[in-house]
């Protein structure tokens, strides 16, 4: 694969870069990514007279993907984002023509001698568990934070007006859900039901959503920086209160749900979000947005169980949020219902 894909990617980054000596070494595939493939490679070129060498990321379409989504929309996000001082890498090429790489892609800066969280493992950070979560939490309200005109992201997908941002991501999700499940699944009906009987209030503002913030998207260093929020295809306009609930779902807390995303405790958690974002965590508007964080789980599992009983993307990942994951949620939502119901 790479004595194909490497000489093609040199061509491409020679002619973007006006480096004719431009050579590509070290490209390998990452594994994971359902999305994206998603690839690694050192580019060494000249310029100015001086060899320049540097670690690159390149996230090329596949031929099937677990959520459609658009490469452009993370390409800008992680331009705004980087703009604005916020860990993102830096992105370097947004191509949309098939012909270079066979498939669309983009290429962006690879932030090294990082690590990144699994929800496998039950206390990823060790000492650095504070200082995670306190920067994680704190990064996300700055997101939530940020004005989308002054960024230039306020025409992204999503709502156009607070009061229906609940409703536009909730029939978003219901329609991958009537899609791609392949039997019934009355858990996460119920749970849609109680969704659309009890809407959330407007939202305090428009804001971007990252739509996928979790354990498993951030890199951090070995003293507990976090250098790079990743993995932005997700990105639209709608409630802050998404991200919020869907950070400290439980399937992302490492066995605590009292401490999301396995770091601080939860009031910390949200108190940091709160202080950062300018922005309230109402406990009704947030329990609302932490069941339909369930249920957009629910039904991304539900896409990859698909992708991968159909043989479209047979990437491990499938089969596994097919199985563990959406039992996972299931159990969540139905605890959740019922706890509701009493």
């Amino acid at each position: 694969m790479s004595e194909t894909l490497a000489p093609r990617l040199e061509a491409y980054l020679a002619g973007l870069l006006g480096a004719g000596d431009l050579r590509v070494s070290n490209l390998s595939r990452i594994p994971g990514g359902a999305s994206r493939e998603t690839y690694r490679f050192r580019a060494r070129y000249a310029r100015d007279g001086k060899a320049v060498e540097r670690a690159m990321i390149l996230r090329r379409d596949p031929p099937a993907s677990l959520i459609e989504t658009e490469r452009e929309t993370e390409f800008r996000a992680y331009r705004a984002f980087h703009a604005l001082g916020l860990p993102v890498p830096e992105p370097i090429a947004l191509e949309s023509d098939g012909r270079h790489l066979e498939r669309p892609f983009f290429v962006m800066e690879e932030i090294e001698n990082c690590q990144v969280g699994s929800i496998l493992t039950p206390d990823p950070y060790g000492a650095n568990r504070e200082k995670i979560g306190g920067q994680l939490f704190t990064i996300l309200g700055r997101i939530a934070g940020a004005d989308v005109d002054a960024i230039g992201l306020a025409d992204f997908d999503g709502a156009k007006d607070v009061s229906q941002c609940w409703r536009h991501e909730t029939e978003r999700w219901e329609k991958v859900i009537a899609e791609d499940a392949l039997e019934p699944q009355p858990i996460v009906q119920g749970a849609l039901r109680w969704l659309k009987r009890n809407p959330p209030p407007p939202a305090q503002k428009l804001a971007v959503v990252h739509g996928d913030y979790r354990t498993g998207n951030f890199l951090y260093d070995a003293d507990g920086n976090i250098r790079a929020i990743l993995d932005w295809e997700m990105a639209h306009l709608g409630d802050p209160l998404e991200d919020l609930g869907w950070l400290i779902d439980p399937l992302w807390s490492h066995g605590d749900p009292t401490h999301p995303a396995g770091t601080i405790a939860r009031a910390e958690a949200i108190a940091l979000w709160e202080k950062t974002s300018g922005l309230k965590a109402e406990p009704g508007a947030l329990l609302w947005w932490e069941i339909f964080a369930s249920v957009k789980g629910a039904a991304i599992w539900l896409s990859a169980a698909r992708e991968y009983a159909e043989g479209r993307n047979t990437d491990p990942v499938n089969a596994f949020s097919g199985w563990y994951c959406l039992a996972f949620h299931n159990k969540v939502l139905a605890d959740r219902m019922k706890a509701l119901a009493a």
